[in-house]
């Protein structure tokens, strides 16, 4: 990956773009330093709902302009919404860099924002989160949120739930964007076949106003112990269970990430060959950590049958608390391979490259060249993990399950 340039627009606005020789296609992100968590309580749902409705019309375009403009050139447009970033990406041919730049400020600059498509689009929401919750798979990892980070922003979905979403107004959409897509919160990063001077004249004219960015302050993170069982009948019993781990600025955030890989981040790794291979009890089981910039969660998730549960869960304690004790120098190795080869692959892509670039921006300020990043992995001890491992452990776990049929009577559970 070659050096980024970085510069500011007049407006206030960082651009950052990423030349990739050898491509002829150019991968768009608008990153804004906002998500789910910088909500208030009553306006759970409001980012997402925020992302959904800008794609339905601006004062230039309509919902069916959108589309067809940007698929016109064989191009795509999306976005997504996390709990601490929303994002704006498009993937074009080198030559349709100014549609995409051009189309991505126009929804963020001239959203419509229609009392019509917003009762529409909260339907949509509304159908999502519906879905959501008949995916016992993906709607255990919001239980496990709930769970762990209990009264916290951090910790209520980033749908929303009905009531909230009821609630939602075009006034907060347009207070939504007032105040989180001002430019100095916001970061373009373009890279592939690409001109920086070009995009920074793009930048200049798409996005002509800068605006006031006073201090925003997400809430602390404060994990807490917990249980929640969803005992409805499903095939698979899902178990999840979480701990708190190192933020983006700890400095064990390197080591409990490889803890975290070798634990189960793969086939290799102790939980897929214990608790699959030798026994059995778990159709697919996989660990992974999630940091934020005051903290994170360590997660393991297992989905198996609902006869095995109890045996998978104790079986998963135990081998969680046997490799913080006793992690080896061949499975420290493993991981940082993956850790290595995974950040590896992911820049030999546009889309990778600007994903790689805007995370360091917005985490640490500056370009961390991938190579400082290795350095930090390959610096990594068995001690240094195994301690980062110990850490996250000896705090009690918060635990989601769906499916188990097992219902226990502990002041921390809650039940659906």
């Amino acid at each position: 990956m070659k050096t980024p340039v970085i510069a500011h627009t007049a407006h206030g606005l960082r651009v950052a773009t990423c030349e990739t020789p050898g491509v002829e296609t150019v991968a768009v992100a608008l990153h804004s330093e906002t998500g789910a968590r910088f909500e208030t309580e009553v306006e759970n749902g409001l980012a997402h709902l925020f992302e959904h409705m800008v794609f339905k019309g601006t004062m230039q375009r309509s919902a069916r302009q959108i589309a067809e403009e940007i698929e016109d050139v064989g191009g795509s447009l999306n976005a997504w919404t996390s709990r601490d970033a929303t994002v704006f990406h498009a993937r074009l041919l080198a030559r349709d860099l100014p549609l995409g730049i051009g189309l991505i400020a126009d929804l963020l600059t001239a959203p419509r924002f229609d009392e019509d498509d917003l009762a529409r689009e909260k339907d949509v929401v509304l159908q999502e989160l519906g879905e959501a919750r008949d995916t016992p798979d993906d709607i255990v990892f919001d239980h496990l949120q709930e769970v762990a980070f209990p009264g916290q922003a951090l910790g209520r979905s980033i749908l929303g739930s009905e009531e909230s979403i009821a609630r939602l107004t075009s006034d907060d959409l347009r207070n939504w964007l007032a105040c989180h897509y001002v430019n100095p919160r916001l970061t373009l990063v373009v890279a592939g076949k690409l001109d920086h001077d070009a995009v920074m004249r793009l930048a200049e004219a798409a996005f002509p106003h800068g605006g006031e960015a006073a201090p925003l302050r997400a809430e602390a993170a404060h994990f807490a112990p917990g249980q929640f069982h969803d005992n409805r009948r499903f095939e698979q019993a899902q178990l999840t269970s979480g701990y708190p781990a190192p933020g983006h600025h700890d400095p064990a955030h390197d080591a409990a990430a490889l803890f975290t890989l070798a634990a189960g981040g793969g086939m290799s790794s102790r939980l897929f060959q214990e608790v699959r291979e030798a026994r059995g009890l778990a159709y697919s089981i996989s660990a992974a950590t999630s940091p934020y910039a005051d903290g994170g969660l360590m997660s393991v998730h297992a989905a198996c049958a609902r006869k095995d549960a109890a045996k998978a869960r104790e079986l998963i304690d135990r081998v969680l608390a046997e490799t913080a004790a006793g992690l080896d120098e061949a499975e420290l190795a493993r991981a940082k391979a993956q850790a290595v080869a995974g950040l590896l692959m992911a820049l030999e892509s546009p889309q990778g490259q600007g994903d790689y670039l805007a995370r360091q921006l917005i985490i640490h300020g500056r370009w961390v060249p991938a190579d400082e990043v290795v350095a930090r992995i390959e610096a990594v001890t068995v001690d240094a993990a195994r301690a980062a491992g110990a850490a996250m452990l000896a705090h009690a776990p918060a635990r989601a399950e769906v499916g188990t049929g097992i219902s226990r009577s502990r002041t921390a559970s809650r039940k659906a």
